[in-house]
C-alpha cells in the first residue's frame, strides 16, 4: 500500500513537472529572444541561448517607441480601476453578503446572470453610451455635437470600475466573517459604515488581495476595448504600443520581445508580492457556496 502511494504520488509531480514546463515554456522563449541579436531570430536550429546577449534590446525597444507614455497611461488606468473596483466591490459584497434587503437573491442572480454576457455583445451599447455622454467632449446636454468621453482615461477606467468577478469573490470572503461579530459592533453603537470600513474590511485582506490582483490584471492586458476608444497616440496603453513593432512587412520580434517581458514586470511583481494573500483569498471564497 505505502508503494502504491509513493508510485502515485511520484506520478502527480511528474505530470505538474510536465505541465509546469508547458507553462513556462513560452517565458523562456520570450526571455531568449528578446536577448537575441536580430539576425539570430529565426536562426536554425534555434537556440534558447543565444551566441551573444544583447541586453541593448531594451534600451532599443524603449526608444522605438513612446514606451513611458504608454506605459504611464496603463498605469494610471490600471491603478485608479483598481482603487475604484475594491470599494464598489467591496461595498456591493458586503451587502449581499451581509445585509438583509428585499430581492437581494434576485439582485445576487442577476450579478452573476451578466458573467455569460460575452464582452463584444456590450462593446458597441458602450461605445455609444460614451460618444454621447452629455456635456463632455463638446457634447451638448443631449450627447451630440462632440466626441464624449471618446480618448480619454474616463473612458478606459469605467468598464473596469465594478466586476463581476470581484463582487464574487468578496461576498463569498464577506460570507465567512463572524456575524456575531458584527452584530456586537452594531449593538455597541457603530454604524453600518463603522462596521464595514473598521471591521469587516481590515478582517478580509486576502480577498481584497484576490480581486484586485484579478482586476488589475485583466486592466493592464486590455487591448480591443483601448484600441477601440483610443484616437490619438498620446492616450494608448502599453499593450498598444507592443502593436506598434509590428511593420506591414516586418517585425522587429526581438524589440517586442523585449518590451513585452517588461510589460509583464508589473503584474509579476505584484503577484509576487501578494502571492501568500492571492491563494489564501482564492481558497477562502472558492470552496464556500
Amino acid at each position: 500500500m505505502r508503494k502504491r502511494n509513493t508510485l502515485l504520488h511520484c506520478f502527480c509531480y511528474f505530470i505538474l513537472g510536465v505541465g509546469s514546463v508547458i507553462v513556462l515554456l513560452p517565458f523562456v522563449v520570450m526571455l531568449s529572444t528578446s536577448l537575441t541579436p536580430a539576425a539570430e531570430v529565426f536562426a536554425w536550429p534555434p537556440k534558447l541561448i543565444p551566441s551573444k546577449i544583447m541586453f541593448s534590446n531594451y534600451l532599443e525597444a524603449v526608444r522605438a517607441i513612446d514606451f513611458g507614455r504608454y506605459f504611464l497611461n496603463s498605469v494610471i488606468v490600471t491603478c485608479s480601476a483598481t482603487i475604484i473596483s475594491l470599494i464598489l466591490n467591496s461595498a456591493a459584497g458586503y451587502a449581499l453578503a451581509k445585509l438583509r434587503f428585499p430581492g437581494k437573491k434576485i439582485v445576487f442572480l442577476f450579478i452573476l446572470g451578466t458573467i455569460m454576457i460575452p464582452v463584444q455583445v456590450t462593446m458597441i451599447p458602450m461605445f455609444i453610451m460614451f460618444k454621447k455622454f452629455p456635456l463632455v467632449g463638446g457634447n451638448d446636454i443631449f450627447g451630440i455635437g462632440g466626441t464624449g468621453l471618446i480618448d480619454t482615461f474616463m473612458a478606459l477606467i469605467l468598464p473596469n470600475m465594478a466586476t463581476t468577478m470581484g463582487i464574487y469573490l468578496l461576498r463569498e470572503f464577506f460570507k465567512s466573517v463572524p456575524s456575531e461579530l458584527l452584530q456586537a459592533s452594531r449593538v455597541d453603537g457603530a454604524s453600518e459604515y463603522r462596521t464595514f470600513f473598521q471591521i469587516c474590511l481590515p478582517l478580509s485582506g486576502p480577498g481584497l488581495i484576490a480581486s484586485g490582483i484579478f482586476n488589475f490584471t485583466n486592466s493592464w492586458n486590455d487591448f480591443l476595448w483601448p484600441l477601440i476608444m483610443t484616437i490619438t497616440p498620446e492616450m494608448k496603453t502599453i499593450q498598444l504600443g507592443l502593436s506598434q513593432y509590428q511593420g506591414q512587412y516586418f517585425t522587429d520580434w526581438h524589440l517586442m520581445m523585449a518590451a513585452t517581458l517588461l510589460s509583464c514586470l508589473p503584474v509579476l511583481i505584484l503577484y509576487f508580492i501578494f502571492q501568500r494573500g492571492f491563494v489564501e483569498g482564492i481558497s477562502s471564497s472558492g470552496v464556500k457556496g
